[in-house]
Formats: structure tokens, C-alpha cells, sequence
């Protein structure tokens, strides 16, 4: 039922944008790397409860794919997020949700580099849109600074976030074969492991906030939301209407993220950041609608 469909995938998106604002929020209340580590625990957890018998029956397959399976998890989902949480600290959550948009477009040009996607006219200007587009957010509406190398950390960060949430994606093409629960099982797995190490460092340097209430409240919301809803949501999406269609949804992310940046905690959206947005979707579009009608 396509309705269903679209309630479920645009509830994704909308979880996946308020992973921004959850970063935001928790600002002072837990770090950065204790966070990462409590919500991949928790959605580990989660995600085994409901998923334990098809991990059982793809056991075998996973066990044979374990470092593939956990170097996903480490980059997809640790780094990642850890990168994400740090950016927000720095730059505002409208300018980390709009440089968010510009994963769509690194995955397609890393397809395009590594494994010789053929490209038109219309993808390249959609590339270049889009590039523009989150190079007006990172400069704050001054592209000389980027020549200048004046950009802001938090969105350097974000940049190197969605580059490697780029290489994830991309990577996840040789997935093996098994049920949706048992590879989030795995690369949850892999994301606790990996966050760990950040978390210990975090505690030695003496840069650890145990969360309080609001921290808390923060990593349930990212474990139950962003991590396990989103992702059920999204593989139950495509199963209705396909993964072309349930795929263009995701470009709602940054959307999402801006419009509750606004409403949530208040923050200011400028000229550039218009402009920009509709640099990064009116690029995405292009390459979309041209790669739906040239035929492979």
C-alpha cells in the first residue's frame, strides 16, 4: 500500500534529520563519544532482542563476513555519528543537516571514480550543483574563504562525515545475502566496538559528561529513533514500493533537519542557506530524473 509506504519513509527521514538536532541538544548534557558508545549499546541490544533468530539462521554467512561486517559498522555508523556530534558543537545544526545533503552526490561520484558509472551532462551539473551548494554552507555564504582555507571546523567535520557516510554507502554494495536484522546486528556490533576506543580516550583526557536527564533522554532518542525505527522503517518502505522510489526519500534528511533546527532550539536560517539547499536538491534531482530516464 503505497500510503503506508510513504508514511514509514518519510518518518525515516524525519528520525534520520533529528539525529542533527539530537547532537545539537546534547550539547552539555553528554559527550560526544560516551553518546555514540550508550546509543549503539542500547540499539545493539534492541536490535537483538527483535532480531535474534535470523541472526541464528544467518550465522554462518555472517561469521564468514565479520571483518567486512564490522569495518561497515565502525565507518557507517561510529565514525560517523561521532563525527556529527563533534560538528555540532562548532557550527549550527542547520548548516551540519544541510551538508548532510551532499551524501547522495559523494556516493555517486565515488560510483563514478571506483566503478565507472557512466555519466551525462545532466549528472555532471547535478554534481557540480550540489558541490556548490554545500560549499556556500561550509564558507557561510563566502565561498573566497574556502580559497582562503578559512572554513569552520564543525564543517570541515561534517564534510569528512558525509565523505565517509559516502564510502559506506557505497561499500554496502557487496553485502552479503541475509536478513535486514542480522546486518544491523553486525554493524551495530561493529559500532560499539569501534566507538569504544573514542569513549576510553574521552574518559582519559578528562573530557567525559555523564549525561544527566536530558543526556539520557538524548541517547534513547537516538538509539530507538535514528538507529533501529528508521532502519525498519526504511527496509519495509523499499519492500512496498521499491528501492528507486523509497531512495529518493532520503534527500528529505537535510530538509527535515533544517525545518526542526528552526523549530526545536531556535536557530537561524540565512539567504545563503536557502540558496544553498536548493543548489544541493536541485543537483540530487537532476541526477535522478536523468538516471531514471536513460536506460542502462
Amino acid at each position: 500500500m503505497p500510503v503506508l509506504a510513504y508514511v514509514l519513509l518519510l518518518s525515516t527521514s524525519l528520525f534520520w534529520g533529528a539525529n542533527v538536532i539530537a547532537g545539537k541538544m546534547s550539547l552539555g548534557h553528554v559527550s560526544p563519544m560516551l553518546l555514540t558508545t550508550a546509543r549503539w549499546a542500547i540499539a545493539l541490544a534492541a536490535l537483538s532482542l527483535i532480531g535474534h533468530s535470523k541472526l541464528r539462521a544467518d550465522w554462518p554467512v555472517v561469521r564468514r563476513h565479520i571483518p567486512y561486517l564490522i569495518s561497515l559498522g565502525a565507518i557507517g555508523f561510529a565514525a560517523f555519528n561521532i563525527a556529527v556530534y563533534s560538528a555540532v558543537a562548532f557550527t549550527s545544526a542547520v548548516n551540519v543537516s544541510v551538508e548532510q545533503g551532499a551524501v547522495p552526490m559523494l556516493i555517486f561520484l565515488a560510483n563514478l571514480l571506483f566503478f565507472g558509472l557512466r555519466i551525462t551532462w545532466h549528472q555532471a551539473l547535478g554534481l557540480i550543483s550540489s558541490s556548490l551548494g554545500v560549499a556556500l554552507v561550509a564558507s557561510h555564504g563566502e565561498l573566497s574563504r574556502i580559497l582562503a582555507l578559512d572554513v569552520n571546523v564543525g564543517d570541515a567535520i561534517m564534510v569528512g562525515a558525509a565523505v565517509a557516510y559516502a564510502g559506506y554507502a557505497v561499500a554496502l554494495r557487496n553485502k552479503p545475502t541475509m536478513a535486514w536484522q542480522s546486518l544491523m546486528i553486525a554493524m551495530s556490533a561493529g559500532a560499539l566496538v569501534a566507538s569504544i576506543p573514542f569513549t576510553v580516550a574521552e574518559i582519559a583526557l578528562g573530557r567525559v559528561l555523564y549525561p544527566d536527564h536530558t543526556g539520557w533522554a538524548v541517547i534513547l532518542f537516538t538509539a530507538i529513533f535514528p538507529s533501529v525505527l528508521a532502519q525498519a522503517f526504511f527496509v519495509r518502505g523499499v519492500e512496498l514500493i521499491g528501492a528507486n522510489r523509497a531512495g529518493l526519500f532520503i534527500n528529505l534528511v537535510p530538509v527535515f533537519g533544517t525545518l526542526l533546527s528552526v523549530a526545536i532550539i531556535g536557530e537561524q536560517v540565512h539567504a545563503y542557506h536557502g540558496v544553498a539547499m536548493s543548489l544541493v536538491l536541485g543537483g540530487i534531482w537532476l541526477a535522478e530524473q536523468k538516471r531514471r530516464v536513460v536506460p542502462a
